[in-house]
C-alpha cells in the first residue's frame, strides 16, 4: 500500500513496535519514506538511528502515537475487550462501537473543559 501511495518528496509512515525491524526500516527507506516507529534501545543495536530521531517531527510522531494508542489500551484493560466475546465481523464491529462511544462518554468532561 505504501508503494502505491507515497509521493516522490519526503513521506513519513508512523508504525507500532512489532515493526520494527532492520529489513522493514530498510525497506521504507528504499521507498524514500522515513520510518517513525519507536526505538528499542535494549541490549542490542538499533534500525532507527539519528537520521531520524534527530528531527522535531519524530518525537512529535511519538507523542501522537501514544495517544492514539491510549482509548485501545483502555478499551482492552476496562472494557474487557482483550478478548472478543462474540464472532464475526459485525459483532465484533458492533462490541467495538459499543466500548469506543463508552470511552468517549468518559473523556466527555475533559473534553467539555478545554472549550
Amino acid at each position: 500500500m505504501i508503494e502505491t501511495t507515497a509521493p516522490t518528496g519526503s513521506a513519513t509512515l508512523g508504525a507500532d513496535k512489532a515493526y520494527y525491524t532492520a529489513a522493514h526500516v530498510a525497506a521504507l527507506r528504499a521507498l524514500r519514506v522515513t520510518p517513525h516507529v519507536v526505538q528499542n534501545q535494549t541490549n542490542r543495536r538499533s534500525a532507527i538511528d539519528g537520521r531520524t530521531t534527530r528531527h522535531p517531527g519524530y518525537a512529535i510522531s511519538q507523542c501522537i502515537r501514544k495517544r492514539i494508542e491510549g482509548p485501545f489500551g483502555s478499551m482492552k484493560a476496562a472494557g474487557g475487550f482483550w478478548q472478543t466475546k462474540h464472532r464475526g465481523r459485525e459483532r465484533v464491529r458492533w462490541m467495538f462501537t459499543i466500548r469506543a462511544a463508552a470511552y468517549n462518554l468518559i473523556r466527555l468532561p475533559c473534553l467539555l473543559a478545554t472549550i
